[in-house]
């Protein structure tokens, strides 16, 4: 809600003439008096509306400087004052700061509130531990009412009717049916003259209704998919706990974690990460990755993909006060374009109904001039026309028999089958495969698999339940079969807490309640590797994280497949650095392995080799072979 006081300026300087004028003679009745026709004048010209907001609004000066009022003079020589009324829960911002604040990637005036810091407290948002409080609906609720939702509007769906008479092809049959049938009726007489043109029209209704239902049937099914395969998961901290919600379930507050390929699903603030690289191509047609940080630029924007590192980020916008928001609204949805199959036979339609339009107006003109030249005769051999002799009603009769033998032509020629053969094709195919729960999303969909002889896919060809768990360990050349993992020396088991518990972007979340589970967040494989570490190398990823420091992180892309951290010991000082990744790329890194007396021993030619053949056997297994170094 915004209220707007306008007043005249040259009220305005009466005013304050008048201001200062009855500070020396307070006595002065006729100065009140002027003031009040002044004031009551101003009045008289606004709407009633605005009176109503001067008589009941007051504007203490302290607001006047703050950000809750702009003050913008326009070309008529008027003050607007815009008035933002406060969130009773979020009394410190608003929704317009936090738009402008990521459009415009104003530093300036994200230092004016506090940074991320100033911007969370003003939210109430815990962004460093625990983000949001989700057990208490009313927070939810008021930052719907404060901020919106993560909705997008949309353009109003196609009706029924939308899908009727787009065929130029039945246009023109519609006009020759209703040729035929009034040509016939004032031939033949309404018993057997309507024969034709009722023909004609129940064979357009037949391509109409079956197109129209078809294609409306199709917009809603696209409509139903387009919801299902745009609510993505979103990964957010809410007490916390890392959890997984709907992105159109994303509130202005919550804290979201983003890692490679991840779309981002708000305007926000970057809080904290490594190596954050983010593709704005979707935004500004620009091919190259922005890199996103804490000082120079920690402005997200809604629809851009991470394209490396990974991050957290202070969600400031969300539905139709992002970027992306409005740009979707203007976005149809419409899935009414054509197959290939359709656009080749509605060219040839068209090229035959040109031909015989063009056929049709030649016979008619061929059929005019002999006719008024007397070049035809009746069936008794007399010439049907001889100038002013010939009865006006005759000439009627004729020249109806004419058009009746051109408008047959042109629905001869134009084959109103073909755009019927064509959609019950198509509609057929497409309800057999979602018989078999294949959703199809494009009618051109059925023609392209009717038109592919061989399939190449990918992976191994079995269905998963996209959960990993570690199998195998091997320390140097040695396995360690079962849970015997005692056998692994004690420093060569720290540098596995340490290597594990830093240099992952997974997460372990323990409830504070008794007996509740511990919950691991991240990619398959690092919840993998967490899980074994904590419950079977009993690590305390907390603790691990309190004794090291964290200096600087390289993070996992699918180019270098590693990511390795530079980290620094609390306690003694001493710098390490920990890589994990692809077995085969670690190892090309390494010029020493621990045994599993957890003795340093050196890596010579023989040693690699035995060693690639661990990697390759475990990998023949359909295992994803991950490896740890240190230095």
């Amino acid at each position: 809600m915004s209220s707007i006081i306008s007043t005249n300026m040259q009220c305005m300087e009466i005013l304050v003439d008048l201001h200062e004028t009855v500070k020396g003679s307070v006595s002065n009745k006729k100065r009140w008096h002027m003031a009040f026709a002044t004031i009551y004048c101003s009045r008289a010209f606004l709407p009633p509306f605005k009176k109503q907001q001067i008589i009941n609004k007051f504007i203490p000066p302290s607001e006047i400087s703050s950000n809750l009022i702009k003050i913008s003079p326009n070309p008529s020589s008027r003050i607007v004052i815009d008035v933002v009324e406060k969130h009773s829960v979020f009394p410190d911002i608003n929704q317009p700061i936090l738009t402008n604040l990521v459009k415009e990637k104003s530093l300036n005036q994200l230092a004016k509130l506090g940074g991320v810091e100033g911007i969370s407290s003003s939210l109430k948002t815990d962004y460093q531990q625990n983000g949001i409080n989700d057990t208490n609906p009313e927070d939810i609720v008021s930052r719907h009412e404060a901020f919106g939702m993560n909705t997008y509007h949309k353009l109003p769906t196609k009706s029924f009717f939308h899908y009727v008479l787009k065929d130029p092809t039945i246009l023109i049959l519609l006009i020759c049916a209703a040729l035929s049938l009034g040509f016939g009726m004032k031939e033949d007489g309404p018993k057997e003259g309507w024969y034709d043109g009722g023909s004609i029209f129940v064979a357009v209704f037949l391509v109409i209704s079956v197109s129209a239902i078809s294609n409306f049937r199709q917009s809603r099914q696209f409509d139903k998919l387009s919801k299902v395969s745009n609510n993505i998961p979103v990964e957010v901290v809410r007490n916390g706990r890392r959890q997984q919600i709907l992105i159109f379930e994303i509130v202005v507050g919550d804290v979201a974690c983003l890692k490679i390929g991840d779309q981002v699903p708000a305007d926000g603030l970057f809080i904290d990460g490594h190596s954050l690289q983010v593709d704005e191509s979707s935004m500004t047609e620009e091919s190259e990755h922005v890199e996103i940080d804490q000082i120079m630029n920690p402005f997200l924007f809604s629809g851009t993909k991470v394209a490396d590192g990974y991050a957290k980020m202070l969600v400031t916008s969300v539905g139709m006060n992002t970027t992306w928001g409005e740009m979707m609204s203007t976005i149809s949805g419409d899935s009414d374009g054509q197959t290939p199959l359709q656009a080749r036979l509605n060219k040839l339609t068209s090229y035959i109904g040109k031909v015989g339009l063009l056929v049709a107006f030649l016979v008619l003109l061929v059929l005019l001039v002999r006719y008024f030249t007397g070049n035809t005769e009746d069936e008794n051999g007399n010439k049907e026309f001889n100038g002013s002799k010939t009865k006006i009603d005759d000439v009627i009769n004729a020249m109806v028999g004419i058009i009746a033998a051109a408008v047959t032509i042109v629905v001869v020629a134009i084959p109103e089958g073909l755009p019927l053969a064509v959609t019950l094709t198509l509609a057929s195919s497409m309800k057999r495969m979602m018989a078999d729960q294949a959703m199809v999303r494009k009618l051109s969909a059925c023609e392209t698999m009717g038109s592919a002889t061989t399939i190449c896919t990918d992976k191994t060809g079995t269905l998963t339940l996209n959960q990993m768990k570690v199998t195998k360990f091997w320390q140097g050349k040695e396995t360690i079969e079962g849970k015997n993992y005692t056998l692994i020396s004690s420093n060569v088991l720290e540098l596995f807490h340490q290597g594990i518990s830093l240099n992952t972007t997974g997460s372990v979340y323990k409830s504070s309640k008794l007996g509740s589970d511990l919950e691991f967040s991240g990619s398959p494989t690092e919840k993998a590797i967490l899980s074994w570490a904590v419950l079977e190398l009993n690590m305390d990823m907390d603790a691990v994280k309190r004794d090291c420091n964290i200096v600087n992180v390289q993070a996992f892309n699918s180019e270098k497949k590693r990511s390795g951290i530079l980290m620094k010991k609390v306690g003694d000082g001493t710098s390490h650095v920990h890589w994990k990744g692809a077995a085969e790329m670690i190892l090309a890194l390494c010029s020493y392995y621990y045994d599993l007396e957890g003795n340093v021993k050196a890596l010579n030619d023989d040693e690699i080799m035995k060693f690639d053949q661990i990697i390759q056997g475990m990998a023949a297994s359909s295992l994803r072979c991950i490896a740890f170094a240190h230095k």
